[in-house]
């Protein structure tokens, strides 16, 4: 039965590879634009690898961000930043710079705050990260991710062949580093929470790759005289409509999270919209053009090669 409804017309055939130029290009460039921002800028890690005290906390009336500025600078704690959240303006989100002396300093740091901001104040966030925890999250925290793209590119060379886990592996590290480049650029908080969208992109985005892979293995074994780069030109328009929707729809329901998830979930948010849009471009425009790079051949192609190996060895 024909479906009422066509996201993206049957027969579509949109010349990706022949555009793979372009792609690799912009990848390039965003490339070098994220690891030149990571060298000179860094990342502006959160209180959960920076170590410190965040607090979020609502006041009775529409917080006053100088008043309460000027209160906790007058305590001498160092780096301190109030910033408000919220469509009232009554929620404020305090990050004060990790204290000399250790876990029992940042308890008195906390207890001064709590004074110096009076009465009448909720407290619906508080806490306090040491140095010394901060710096095995960080570390924790890239062992995670490297794990994670070493045991995916693992699973790929396991299901397809070698070809298939580089190009995969080559989308997730494309993907990974602009993601932190996006983060470095505009200095926003590197925290826990991004380094779970980072695992999730890095999910995301394979299994976009891996459809695309799966329908490039059965068309070799359908078309066995077609042009590699007509083949998976092929692949890639048939499962076009199939990446649209998905990412379409888990792009609405992020944008949903991103609007009204609050502050804690927006750093969450924001790396999962980029990761999404980014994600599927380089299962387009790397993970698939690069097997045109890779001498992927045809089960039949090998055969041929074994058996004229083979004849060469018997030659006296």
């Amino acid at each position: 039965m024909t479906p009422l409804i066509k996201f993206i017309p049957q027969g579509t055939t949109f010349d990706f590879i022949g555009k793979r130029a372009i792609g690799l290009l912009l990848s390039g460039l965003l490339l070098l634009a994220s690891v030149a921002s990571l060298g000179v800028q860094g990342l502006s890690f959160g209180i959960d690898f920076a170590g410190g005290i965040l607090i979020e906390a609502r006041t009775t009336e529409q917080a006053n961000v100088a008043d309460i500025r000027s209160r906790l600078g007058a305590l001498n704690l160092g780096e301190v930043g109030v910033t408000t959240f919220g469509d009232e303006g009554r929620d404020v989100a305090i990050r004060i710079g990790i204290q000399e002396g250790g876990d029992e300093a940042q308890a008195v740091a906390l207890d001064r705050v709590r004074e110096a901001l009076g009465e009448g104040v909720d407290y619906r966030r508080v806490e306090v990260v040491g140095p010394k925890v901060g710096d095995e999250l960080v570390r924790d925290g890239a062992l995670a991710v490297g794990l994670s793209l070493l045991a995916i590119a693992v699973y790929i060379w396991f299901r397809f062949e070698w070809q298939f886990a580089i190009g995969g592996l080559l989308a997730l590290v494309h993907d990974i580093i602009v993601t932190l480049g996006l983060f470095s650029v505009f200095q926003l908080d590197f925290d826990l929470t991004t380094v779970a969208a980072l695992l999730t992109i890095a999910g995301y985005s394979i299994n976009d790759t891996v459809v695309a892979y799966d329908r490039v293995r059965e068309n070799l074994r359908r078309y066995k005289k077609m042009d590699l780069p007509e083949l998976i030109n092929r692949s890639l328009n048939e499962v076009l409509s199939r990446t649209m929707l998905t990412s379409g729809t888990t792009l609405l329901a992020v944008l949903a999270l991103f609007i009204f998830g609050g502050e804690v979930l927006r750093g969450f948010s924001l790396a999962l919209i980029w990761g999404i849009v980014i994600g599927t471009y380089s299962s387009i425009f790397m993970a698939l053009p690069t097997l045109l790079y890779l001498d992927l051949r045809r089960d039949e192609e090998e055969e041929e090669g074994k058996a004229e190996d083979g004849a060469a060895v018997e030659k006296p």
